[in-house]
């Protein structure tokens, strides 16, 4: 869905001052890392610790290194006029496998870039856009108030948990998010948690086999990899489309049952 003018204007104005901002950005994340090298959380063997590289956080998770987070100052990125061209998103989203009313979570949504489009595949259904920074929260109110799509609903998730009820959620979608999260295996259980026996988990990354993929090495994931992780949160591996120019388009699911007395929302 395009946007008017003015939200055109503003998300440029705030990838200006991402471009500004960047050094310090980095600068930031990284001492952040070196803290955390210094003082590591003990109490969770999961993860190791590094001197971080030029584009990592210096956390390792089962080998691999976690990415810098690009904030929401980097929002005009995400909404530039040539993605659809470049990763084809149309061909993204018409590959979903979506029911009219199914309940769907866009996990690290961002500007809601794919949380509007989706919503209006499921006009009986919602969709609910979770991020944990406000600011991208803020958009998403905003584009709900000029698009009126009522089944759009803003959620703020922390860095381990979306803030899903658990068994609620018939297809999650993750489009080049998961790298980045600071606690893969929190998230990756919760969200897992969060899907109905049998729902989906949509994950979308660059293809870190490719070096013909034109992104930073830490902002890609290979298909093994993500099979890897997505087994450790409870996930099973389901088949990988080849409709994505330079993206793997991967499908999980979720076999085990529900908890007792844990309810789907409607």
């Amino acid at each position: 869905m395009g946007l008017k003018p003015a939200m055109r204007q503003a998300l440029s104005l705030t990838l200006l001052a991402w471009v500004l901002g960047a050094c310090a950005q980095e600068q930031a994340a990284q001492a952040t890392a070196v803290e955390a090298e210094q003082a590591p959380d003990t109490a969770d063997s999961r993860y190791g610790f590094e001197r971080p590289s030029r584009d990592g956080i210096g956390k390792i998770y089962m080998g691999r290194e976690i990415s810098h987070v690009m904030g929401h100052l980097g929002a005009g990125w995400l909404e530039r006029p040539e993605r659809e061209r470049e990763e084809r998103t149309d061909l993204l989203v018409e590959n979903l496998p979506l029911a009219p009313d199914d309940v769907i979570a866009d996990i690290g949504a961002g500007t809601g870039y794919f949380s509007f489009r989706m919503a209006q595949r499921v006009p009986e259904g919602k969709v609910l856009a979770v991020d944990i920074q406000p600011e991208m929260l803020d958009i998403i109110e905003a584009r709900k108030a000029e698009t009126g799509l009522g089944n759009v609903t803003a959620v703020l998730g922390n860095e381990r948990d979306p803030g899903l009820a658990e068994c609620s959620v018939d297809l999650a979608l993750l489009v080049d998010a998961y790298h980045e999260f600071s606690y893969p295996f929190e998230m990756g259980r919760a969200i897992a948690r969060a899907l109905k026996p049998g729902g989906k988990l949509v994950l979308i990354e660059y293809r870190g086999e490719d070096p013909r993929v034109p992104i930073k090495r830490l902002h890609k994931m290979t298909e093994q990899q993500s099979q890897t992780e997505m087994q450790a949160a409870g996930l099973s591996w389901v088949e990988t489309l080849d409709v994505l120019p330079q993206q793997h388009f991967m499908v999980f699911q979720r076999d085990e049952a529900c908890a007792a007395g844990a309810a789907a929302e409607s």
